[in-house]
């Protein structure tokens, strides 16, 4: 036991290529932003070789620059998920730079929220594309560079959820539906590649201060087949450190920061985490408890 705890602290270090994912390849989608462009900056400081992606193009290549300015090795492969050719496009391209793939962290998608009575057919069928259709075929496509016996090699999938798929949410039923057959995904993955030393978790978020929980009324926009869907929560609270009133509800007494997220999203790619698969890490600040 003392010798696993000295080689998994070894792993830890503030230097890139020498950290907790050191020489190992991470892909992060939805990484131009929020919790997806932390994660990767995270990832990329405990020396993993990341591969970003998202569908804005200028943003993702800022987050490239940031990267390489502090060090780190990138790849960026602009494009949208959801399209029917993004898995084999950057599955190739990850492979053709660094050689392998050892974890993939769907985190890209967005809300699209309607009453259930007023949700019409494209809004749930949007949804269930970006969150539930695009992590199963970029997952499906790297199957070759995970099902395979004798790597000892640390290896996962990471898919983000939300509490939205394990209590459902009012105007968010495409979301709470889609969120909620992540978990099921998940835990499938981690029954059929336990054998090839594959994990494979979720992250279900509470309130974690995005534009997707900024209030609307901010005017965070996403185009979505032509439509141009307004983002956020009508009258959300902009963020505050501490705030006893507004966050009652949260034990922490606070919202979380795209770094707390990100830190989850670590945990579970990272070899503090070797024994821990077709789990759903709730990061909520308490609440749920």
């Amino acid at each position: 036991m003392a010798d696993r705890l000295a080689q998994v602290s070894g792993h830890i270090s503030n230097t890139y290529g020498r950290g907790l994912l050191a020489d190992e390849v991470a892909i992060i989608t939805g990484a131009g932003q929020g919790i997806g462009k932390a994660t990767a900056l995270l990832f990329a400081k405990e020396g993993a070789k990341v591969v970003i992606s998202d569908i804005d193009a200028k943003r993702l290549e800022g987050v490239e620059a940031e990267i390489k300015a502090q060090g780190g090795q990138v790849l960026s492969v602009a494009g949208d998920v959801g399209a029917d050719d993004f898995p084999k496009k950057i599955v190739d391209a990850t492979v053709a730079k660094f050689g392998k793939i050892n974890h993939i962290i769907n985190n890209a998608g967005f809300t699209y929220d309607k009453m259930l009575h007023t949700t019409p057919d494209d809004a749930w069928d949007v949804i269930m594309r970006i969150h539930v259709r695009a992590p199963f075929r970029l997952i499906r496509q790297a199957a070759p560079y995970f099902r395979f016996k004798g790597s000892k090699e640390n290896r996962s999938i990471v898919n983000v959820s939300s509490t939205s798929g394990l209590h459902g949410n009012v105007g968010q039923a495409n979301y709470a539906a889609a969120k909620s057959a992540v978990l099921g995904l998940t835990k499938t993955i981690a029954k059929e590649w336990g054998l090839f030393n594959v994990r494979a978790n979720s992250v279900a978020f509470g309130l974690i201060h995005t534009r997707l929980t900024a209030s609307k009324e901010a005017g965070a926009t996403i185009e979505v087949d032509g439509k141009t869907v307004t983002l956020g929560v009508p009258g959300a609270q902009k963020p505050l450190e501490s705030d006893d009133k507004i966050y009652a509800g949260i034990p922490l007494r606070r919202g979380g920061t795209i770094e707390d997220a990100a830190g989850a999203v670590l945990f579970l790619a990272s070899p503090l985490a070797s024994y821990v698969t077709g789990h759903t890490l709730e990061v909520t600040g308490g609440v749920g408890i």
